[in-house]
């Protein structure tokens, strides 16, 4: 298997870190603080610790992308996007108003994130 450099890639990396930076952020504030949710604490826990790692491997993919590596970032972004949603909606838990809230606003986040790598990928192929 090959691995394809990016070239031209100065705002591939920036959509990289900033995606690494605030996934890695939302883990953290996940481990650290007990929001009424209406998700169980042990799944809140784990997403957390998910995300801190997520984020530390993003952010070091966008110090040297791999065009390989970043499509299966903007793929596992996409399934975050979609879980997300059904999380927030299809009644799976008692989720509160607050956990819709934040649970939708981060996956719109994470929508961002992916218009911007996608961005950046096609600006790097010119």
């Amino acid at each position: 298997m090959t691995t394809t450099q990016v070239r031209n890639d100065g705002f591939l990396r920036f959509a990289l870190k900033l995606d690494g930076v605030a996934s890695g952020g939302l883990g953290l504030m996940a481990l650290l603080f007990d929001l009424p949710l209406g998700l169980p604490r042990g799944l809140v826990l784990g997403l957390g610790a998910f995300l801190v790692a997520y984020g530390v491997g993003v952010f070091v993919l966008g110090t040297r992308p791999v065009r390989a590596l970043v499509g299966v970032v903007v793929v596992g972004n996409f399934v975050w996007v979609v879980d997300s949603f059904l999380t927030a909606f299809a009644g799976w838990y008692p989720v509160t108003g607050l956990g819709v809230f934040l649970i939708v606003a981060q996956a719109v986040a994470v929508l961002g994130f992916i218009t911007l790598q996608v961005i950046g990928l096609r600006r790097s192929a010119a």
